[in-house]
């Protein structure tokens, strides 16, 4: 785990600050068009795997040799729907009211989400055979090509179509080493064709697929109706805010695969999965706690790279990220909740939770987008937030037989409240925003020392274990 969040640390801020000057470059409007198409393409990525992912890399993880007997009856399959995504996109493009030129960067977002979501694929066989570091190596590994394409791109003058094409580029050059790689790992499967046994393994992945559409709509709706019901610009605006919760939101889906192959190989094991929730709880949340609060403070400190940005521009960004990560931190305290329930057979039940927060955002969505804009979209994914996140650890007990943590979740919340605390008194006795973090969390490690969120005697058990 130490190793996958390592490399994000190397490679995701260097991408970020370049996706910044691709914005500030291009511009408002034309990176919230490409914003939009990309959002209104992950929707529907569900319908480039239809839950095979999630489902293989929970079986694979429980049984061995579940991959080497279904592995070559899926394969012709999933290559036949990836391939027909970009035109299923194409048509739905058109459907809502894009354009000729719009239709075209549209069809190859498609093509980048086919591959990307087949590499996804791919990389569940090194999870479920717990070759970790292999997957994290391969999770960086088309964002480390698409940091040069860029670089370059920006010397010379990027635009949306170049912007696109290298996209594409990087994803297709990630995909062909993960082929050769996993070839050499785990040898050739012999494509088969047998329809009784591919509709048992649709009908079985079928409620991930489900969830996949519900989280994908949950996720990206904003932005597709941002740009539909507003402008292309507001799209953007929001897309310069968004981008570093995304950035942050990448650490727990780096680490929340982990666990969710680690609570799919215990799913029969109530205690091992509540050992693996309480710990899965301090990883998750601990982190996402202290940007939070850095946010709240400090968070104009993010847009220093939007030198042809307006005042007004960059403090509505200003205001979006404030009111977006307070969604990122209900996420860090909740989303490993939804984690160990998709991993123990309940797909189903999140699905109804998930669609549920999406029918009240996007009620919010049509009601308030035309008056308030990119504003409307932050505050209306933070209450669907909260509201999917509360039936969450409703079904905890009653599905899992699995207590919610309610003294971890409290020590925490007080916790990230002291560190608001420490931030606030700071402010008053340094002018400096970077001396002050810095001091900032020295000060919360001590505080989780003392609510004892961190204990010394966890801490001995770990790092020198009994013989």
């Amino acid at each position: 785990m130490s190793f996958v969040v390592l490399l994000n640390l190397l490679v995701k801020p260097i991408w970020l600050v370049l996706e910044n000057n691709v914005q500030n470059q291009m511009g408002h409007a034309a990176f919230g068009t490409f914003a939009a198409l990309f959002s209104f393409t992950f929707i529907f990525t569900s319908f480039t795997d239809l839950g095979i992912y999630h489902y293989f890399t929970k079986q694979m993880a429980a049984v061995p040799t579940f991959m080497a007997t279904h592995l070559p009856v899926v394969l012709p399959f999933k290559t036949l729907i990836s391939l027909i995504f970009p035109f299923i996109m194409l048509l739905a493009g058109w459907a809502i009211g894009y354009q000729k030129e719009e239709l075209y960067y549209l069809t190859l977002v498609g093509f980048i989400f086919t591959f990307t979501q087949f590499t996804q694929f791919l990389r569940g066989a090194l999870q479920a055979y717990q070759f970790f570091n292999l997957d994290s190596v391969m999770s960086v590994l088309e964002r480390f090509f698409l940091i040069f394409i860029i670089v370059v791109l920006l010397y010379l003058g990027i635009t949306l179509e170049s912007y696109v094409y290298a996209r594409l580029a990087s994803v297709l050059l990630a995909f062909g080493i993960l082929c050769l790689l996993f070839r050499k790992k785990f040898g050739s499967f012999p494509a088969k064709w047998s329809w009784q046994q591919l509709i048992f393994l649709l009908k079985a992945s079928f409620p991930f697929a489900i969830i996949n559409l519900v989280n994908g709509i949950n996720e990206k709706i904003d932005m597709v109706m941002l740009e539909r019901l507003a402008s292309s610009r507001e799209a953007g605006i929001y897309a310069g805010a968004y981008r570093w919760v995304d950035a942050v939101m990448m650490y727990l889906w780096t680490v929340l695969p982990i666990f969710f192959a680690k609570f799919a190989a215990h799913q029969h094991q109530p205690l091992e999965q509540q050992k693996l929730l309480r710990f899965g709880q301090m990883v998750v949340s601990i982190p996402i706690i202290f940007v939070c609060v850095f946010v709240f403070f400090y968070g104009e400190k993010l847009f220093w790279q939007f030198s042809n940005s307006s005042a007004t521009e960059l403090s509505l960004m200003h205001l979006n990220l404030q009111i977006l990560f307070a969604n990122v931190c209900v996420h860090g305290f909740f989303a490993i909740y939804a984690n160990i329930l998709t991993a123990s057979n309940w797909e189903l039940a999140v699905s109804k939770l998930v669609a549920l927060s999406i029918v009240v955002n996007v009620t919010l969505n049509f009601i308030f987008i035309p008056v308030y804009g990119s504003l409307a979209a932050a505050v209306d994914t933070l209450i669907s937030a909260v509201l999917v996140s509360g039936g969450y650890l409703l079904y905890l007990r009653p599905k899992l037989n699995i207590p919610v943590p309610g003294d971890l979740i409290f020590k925490l919340l007080v916790s990230g409240l002291a560190l608001g605390g420490i931030f606030y008194g700071l402010s008053f006795i340094f002018t400096i925003w970077w001396v002050n973090t810095i001091l900032a969390g020295i000060a919360f490690l001590g505080v989780l020392f003392l609510t004892r969120v961190i204990r010394i005697v966890d801490l001995k058990a770990n790092l020198f274990p009994k013989k």
